[in-house]
């Protein structure tokens, strides 16, 4: 076991560090270095007999929380996947697509690519839906997010007088609400576009923001990156439940 408890550890640093190096503007790469420090950590005191030392109670509650924790962990994570491939009608009024990090050089990033794509090829296949783009400028980028998502849609052919942006916004919740507040009454059926790992979060927060007719429209991401992903929602949808925002 405690070799098992390392070799994880040391697994888990190493996937930290292939997180990092994409660099998405997140360091929430972190996150794994930690779980790997936590874990080699628990194999090394197990062969140095230290945690056998510990009192007998002491390790039965660590070993609940661990566990507890773990099973809500999955449980989620679990609910995150089996929701990430929703089928969206067609000929929707408009869609919202979520922003995500833009490069220095005004492209987006891969995310928003996917989220991008996902959306331009509804676009191009249901004629009469309008799109909102949603997204501010972060420090770290050249434009609004909102600006460097029109100019991508336009560059797959969509025509501009169909994109309306959105370019205040800084988080998922403040994505929604203000372009639900640029939807107009005859918006009826809307299609929340964002990656698949980040749908049931999306449309959580989007219910709470009194979208009555709204259908997730899922966009692909890396399945490298997917465990990376996944937790940082678990986080996310935790946060968010204790804000009430969900």
């Amino acid at each position: 076991m405690s070799l098992l408890l390392i070799a994880l550890g040391a697994a888990s640093i190493a996937y930290g560090v292939s997180v990092m190096l994409i660099w998405s503007g997140s360091a929430f790469f972190a996150v794994w270095y930690a779980i790997g420090a936590a874990l080699a950590g628990c194999g090394i005191a197990m062969r140095q007999g230290i945690w056998q030392a510990l009192p007998w109670a002491l390790r039965v509650l660590v070993g609940v929380v661990a566990a507890l924790a773990g099973a809500i962990t999955l449980g989620v994570a679990a609910l995150i996947l089996t929701t990430a491939h929703t089928p969206a009608p067609g000929d929707l009024d408009a869609l919202v697509v979520l922003g995500a990090q833009v490069r220095s050089d005004g492209s987006p990033s891969t995310v928003l690519r996917y989220r991008l794509d996902t959306a331009a090829d509804y676009l191009i296949d249901n004629p009469g839906t309008r799109c909102i783009v949603s997204g501010g400028r972060g420090a770290n980028e050249p434009c609004t997010e909102a600006e460097g998502m029109a100019r991508y849609l336009e560059s797959r052919g969509i025509d501009a007088s169909r994109i309306q942006l959105e370019g205040a916004s800084t988080n998922t919740v403040e994505n929604l609400r203000n372009s639900k507040a640029l939807l107009d009454a005859s918006s009826d059926r809307v299609g929340i576009v964002t990656n698949d790992f980040h749908l049931l979060r999306a449309m959580r927060i989007a219910a709470k923001q009194g979208y009555v007719n709204a259908h997730g429209i899922a966009a692909p991401s890396d399945a490298w990156y997917m465990p990376n992903n996944v937790l940082r929602e678990v986080m996310g949808i935790a946060r968010d439940f204790l804000l009430g925002n969900i």
